[in-house]
C-alpha cells in the first residue's frame, strides 16, 4: 500500500508505468478492450483497495446496496476475453457507472495531455467556483435551473397539446354536434328492435291473436270458455254438502276461470297495441339505420360505447378550454421560476466577479515562484447562455511577458500550460477536499531550477494529502516521502513483467543519481543524489 504524502514513481522508459495507470484507469470506470489480456489467458483481474471516509462516498454505496467494511473500499475488475467485464465493491456486483462516481471520489490522475483541460470553459468555471466557494450557490443555481426547465417543458407541452387540439378542434366540433343531434338514449336501441318486429309482423301478430280471442269466446249459443268454468263450478256448488270431495274442485275451476279471464285481458290489450302503421316502421327503421351507421363509424358494438364517444367528443372541446388555463397557470409558474433562477445566477456572478481578483493574484503568485517571473494570469468574467451553472463564461488570461494578456488557449507553450496546471492543483488542494492525486509527468518540458520548485510545490500539496508523482526528473523525485521503482523483468517461462517495489537509502540515492546521469552512473551524480536527498 502507497503512503500517506507524496509517492514518487520513477523507472525507465517503458518499464511500464503506464500499467499503473492504466490499472486505475479500468477501476475508475474506463471502457474495458480484451487487447488488456495477455496471449492465452481468459480474464484480466485488476484489484485496489483504497482508505477513504466520505459522506457522498458512503451515500453512493448505500443507494448500491454496497457492504460497508469500515474505511476500507476493495475494488475490483474483470475483463473477459470477449471485452466484457464485471466490476465489485467490497466483492458487491456493481454497475461500470458506479466505478465513475465513486473513482471521481478517490483518484484524480492528471496525465501530461490533460493540460488541455486548461482551455476548456467548463474547467475554468469549475476551478474559480472552486476558489470562490460557490457549492452552495452552485446547488442553488442548479435547482432553480431544473425547475425553469420543468416549468418550460410543461408550458411547452401544454401548447403542443393546444396547437393539436386546436387544428383537431373543427372536426371535434362537427362529430360531437352529429352525435349531440342524434339524442342518443340508453337502451333505445333494444326497445327500436323490438317495435321493428312487432311492426314488421303486425299482420300475421293480429291475426294470430284473434284468433286466440275467437277460441275463448267461439260463437254460437255455447258459452264461452270463462262463462262454462264458472258453471261448471255452480254445479259443484249445489252438490257439495252431498260429496265433500268436490269442493276442491270447485275451488280449482273458480282459479282456473280468474287465470283464463286475466290472459284474454292481456290478449284484447295486446291486439289493441298492435299498429298496422307502414309509416311508424318506416320511421322505426330510418332511426335505427341512422343509429347503426353511427355506431359502425365509430367503431362501437353498443349504444352505451357510441355514448361514450360523444362524451369524449364534448370533453376534448371542454379540454382546450382548461387547457388554456392551465398554459396561463404554467407561464406564471415558469415566470416565478425564472425569477428565482436569475437571482441564483446573479448571487453566482457577484461571487465570481469578486473572487476573480484573488484567484488571478494567487496563480500568479504562483507563477512567479515557478520562475514565470514577467507572467500575468487574469480571470476575464462575461456572459454565457443559461445554464445549470448560471450565466457566466469565464476565460483564463496569460501572458509571459506582463502585457496584453489574452486567452490561455491561444498564447501559453506545454511547458507553462504545465507550470499553470499545477498551480491550479496547489490552489485546489487547499481549499478542496481533493482525493488522491496523480502526477504522469506534469513536470514534462521543465528542469532545473523549475522543477525543484516545481518539486517543492508538489511536496507542499502531500502535507495535506496522498499525491503520487511519476517523474523523471531528479529534483522532483529526491522531494518524496516514499520513493518506488517499477522495473521490467523476464520471468523464467519467458514472459514478460512489470514489478514496483519501494527504495530506501542507498538503493534511492542510486535511483536518483540513475536520473541525474542516464545509463552510466559517475561517482558526480551520485554525490549530487545526495545532495538532492538532504535537500529536501
Amino acid at each position: 500500500m502507497f503512503p500517506e504524502g507524496l509517492v514518487i514513481i520513477t523507472g525507465q522508459t517503458g518499464a511500464g508505468k503506464s500499467i499503473l495507470l492504466g490499472a486505475l484507469s479500468l477501476l475508475s470506470g474506463v471502457r474495458a478492450d480484451a487487447s488488456l489480456l495477455a496471449q492465452g489467458a481468459d480474464s484480466c483481474v485488476v484489484e485496489a483497495e483504497f482508505e477513504a471516509r466520505d459522506a457522498e462516498l458512503d451515500r453512493l454505496l448505500a443507494e448500491a446496496d454496497v457492504e460497508p467494511d469500515g474505511s476500507r473500499l476493495l475494488i475490483r475488475r474483470v475483463v473477459s476475453r470477449s471485452g466484457r467485464s464485471r466490476s465489485f465493491i467490497n466483492d458487491c456486483p456493481v454497475p461500470v457507472g458506479l466505478l465513475q462516481q465513486v473513482a471521481d471520489r478517490l483518484v484524480d490522475i492528471h496525465s501530461q495531455h490533460k493540460s488541455l483541460l486548461l482551455t476548456d470553459p467548463r474547467f475554468q468555471l469549475s476551478v474559480l467556483d472552486h476558489f470562490a466557494g460557490n457549492a452552495a450557490r452552485l446547488e442553488t443555481c442548479r435547482a432553480a435551473w431544473r425547475a425553469l426547465q420543468d416549468c418550460r417543458a410543461q408550458r411547452s407541452e401544454a401548447q403542443d397539446k393546444l396547437a393539436q387540439m386546436q387544428a383537431d378542434r373543427d372536426y371535434n366540433e362537427a362529430q360531437w354536434r352529429q352525435l349531440d343531434e342524434a339524442h342518443l338514449t340508453p337502451g333505445e336501441l333494444e326497445s327500436l328492435e323490438e317495435e321493428q318486429r312487432s311492426l314488421a309482423n303486425a299482420e300475421l301478430i293480429k291475426e294470430s291473436l284473434g284468433r286466440s280471442l275467437a277460441l275463448l269466446h267461439p260463437e254460437g249459443e255455447q258459452p264461452g270458455m270463462a262463462a262454462a268454468l264458472k258453471e261448471a263450478g255452480r254445479s259443484l256448488e249445489r252438490i257439495a254438502g252431498c260429496l265433500p270431495a268436490v269442493s276442491g274442485l270447485q275451488e280449482r275451476l273458480e282459479s282456473l276461470r280468474i287465470e283464463l279471464d286475466d290472459i284474454d285481458d292481456e290478449l284484447v290489450s295486446l291486439d289493441a297495441r298492435v299498429d298496422l302503421s307502414p309509416a311508424r316502421l318506416e320511421l322505426v327503421e330510418e332511426r335505427m339505420s341512422r343509429l347503426y351507421s353511427l355506431m359502425k363509424k365509430h367503431g362501437c358494438q353498443t349504444l352505451e360505447e357510441l355514448i361514450a364517444v360523444r362524451e369524449r367528443f364534448s370533453e376534448m372541446l371542454f379540454d382546450s378550454d382548461a387547457l388554456e388555463a392551465r398554459i396561463r397557470d404554467l407561464e406564471q409558474q415558469e415566470q416565478a421560476a425564472a425569477g428565482r433562477y436569475a437571482a441564483a445566477c446573479a448571487a453566482l456572478t457577484q461571487a465570481r466577479c469578486e473572487a476573480a481578483p484573488a484567484f488571478a493574484a494567487s496563480i500568479t503568485e504562483s507563477l512567479h515562484f515557478l520562475e514565470l517571473d514577467g507572467a500575468v494570469f487574469d480571470v476575464a468574467v462575461s456572459a454565457a447562455p443559461e445554464s445549470a451553472s448560471g450565466t457566466d463564461r469565464v476565460t483564463y488570461l496569460f501572458s509571459s511577458t506582463g502585457r496584453d494578456p489574452e486567452d490561455l488557449a491561444r498564447c501559453a507553450s506545454g511547458g507553462e500550460l504545465s507550470r499553470i496546471m499545477l498551480c491550479l492543483k496547489a490552489m485546489m488542494a487547499r481549499f478542496v477536499g481533493m482525493p488522491t492525486l496523480i502526477f504522469d509527468e506534469i513536470d514534462a518540458g521543465v528542469s532545473g531550477s523549475v522543477a525543484d520548485k516545481m518539486g517543492r510545490m508538489i511536496c507542499e500539496m502531500g502535507r495535506d494529502m496522498q499525491v503520487l508523482s511519476i517523474t523523471h526528473l531528479p529534483q522532483v523525485a529526491a522531494k518524496g516521502d516514499a520513493h518506488f521503482v517499477v522495473s521490467k523483468g523476464v520471468n523464467p517461462d519467458g514472459r514478460t513483467v512489470s514489478s514496483i517495489r519501494e527504495v530506501k537509502g542507498e538503493e534511492r540515492t542510486m535511483e536518483i543519481a540513475r536520473l541525474l546521469s542516464g545509463a552510466t552512473i559517475t561517482p558526480a551524480a551520485i554525490d549530487n543524489a545526495r545532495a538532492l536527498l538532504s535537500g529536501k
